[in-house]
């Protein structure tokens, strides 16, 4: 037992001189220092107005429509025009013919012909009995009556030749004629079909290409002509402005037209992806060069008060801003960052 003791002494005796030997090596290590910030551009953060932008719904249209209607009732026996053409203001595109206006044509045509005769015939009787006056045989109400004999023969030609040319002027209309000069957007009558007066034939486009928004109604207030609009068009991203907004809500829509270059009218109806702007807000704004993306996550180098540098990483949204982003989360006013050196 006494030898027993005397090892445990020893084990007890070298645990501690091990212990007080590094406990002299862990003293003589010095605390690292703290890492230097990068060399580049600093930038302190601070609230500054950023537009305030809302996605809205967008059709590409025009500014008119025309319709082109059926002004006499018939059968559409021609239609020269397909969806997509071109046409000019007055350009005669199809006919409508009513079979009935020519049985009406021949009618007064006859009464015409038959006005014509009885005409030839008061006027003999008028010349005969003028002459028989003269001589003394007749009296005057005798050649006065002759006389109104004539004049109302007149009057039935031009009664029955106005008829005659009222029919002529009704079949003219049977001509389908363009109101305005653009792109011809529906012709959904075939040719062969029976149309009504008011039938629409054929839808054409008028005036200039527009991008028309249509917006909630709160927004009435925050849009006006001149607010800027951001839509992807057939060439890509363009900018326009707002030129005009209807004084009328329509099933809580407000509809705005928008001048916007680079629109093709050869889509009429397309829908594109909008955002227009409704007023200001207070946004972190950094230019683009002080974002890091790596792995799909986006960070910037922020400045601590040690001195050091670390990067943090941080929600972006875009800016309408050239060359700017916005930083949505992981920084505060007051931070500094470091842009980067290089490219």
């Amino acid at each position: 037992m006494a030898r027993k003791g005397k090892h445990m002494l020893k084990q007890g005796a070298l645990s501690a001189a091990l212990a007080l030997a590094l406990a002299a090596c862990g003293s003589s290590e010095q605390a690292p220092a703290p890492a230097m910030a990068p060399a580049g551009p600093r930038l302190v953060l601070a609230p500054a107005d950023a537009g305030a932008w809302q996605d809205v719904s967008a059709e590409v249209t025009t500014v008119d429509q025309a319709q082109v209607l059926a002004r006499i009732p018939g059968i559409l026996t021609t239609l020269s025009v397909r969806e997509g053409d071109m046409v000019a203001k007055g350009q005669v595109i199809g006919r409508i013919v009513d079979s009935q206006l020519g049985y009406q044509a021949g009618a007064y045509g006859a009464q015409a012909a038959a006005a014509q005769a009885q005409a030839a015939q008061a006027e003999a009787e008028l010349a005969r009995i003028k002459y028989l006056y003269q001589k003394g045989v007749y009296a005057k109400a005798r050649l006065d009556q002759a006389q109104a004999s004539a004049d109302a023969a007149r009057a039935q030609i031009r009664a029955a030749q106005a008829q005659q040319a009222a029919v002529g002027a009704v079949a003219g209309q049977g001509a389908v004629v363009a109101p305005a000069s653009g792109r011809v957007l529906r012709a959904d009558v075939p040719a062969g079909a029976p149309v009504a007066p008011g039938t629409v034939i054929a839808a054409i486009t008028s005036g200039p290409t527009v991008l028309r928004l249509q917006l909630p109604e709160s927004l009435a207030d925050k849009v006006h002509p001149g607010s800027q609009v951001v839509a992807s068009a057939l060439a890509g991203t363009s900018t326009g402005r707002v030129i005009k907004v209807y004084p009328a809500v329509t099933a809580g829509q407000l509809a705005a037209d928008v001048a916007l270059p680079g629109l093709d009218n050869r889509l009429i109806g397309r829908r594109v992806a909008a955002r227009i702007e409704t007023g200001s807000r207070k946004a972190m704004l950094v230019p683009g060069s002080y974002v890091i993306s790596r792995f799909g996550i986006d960070y910037v180098t922020l400045l601590a008060k040690d001195g050091s540098a670390a990067q943090v990483p941080v929600q972006l949204a875009p800016s309408a801003a050239p060359g700017m982003v916005e930083l949505l989360s992981g920084v505060a006013a007051g931070d500094t960052l470091i842009g980067r050196t290089g490219p």
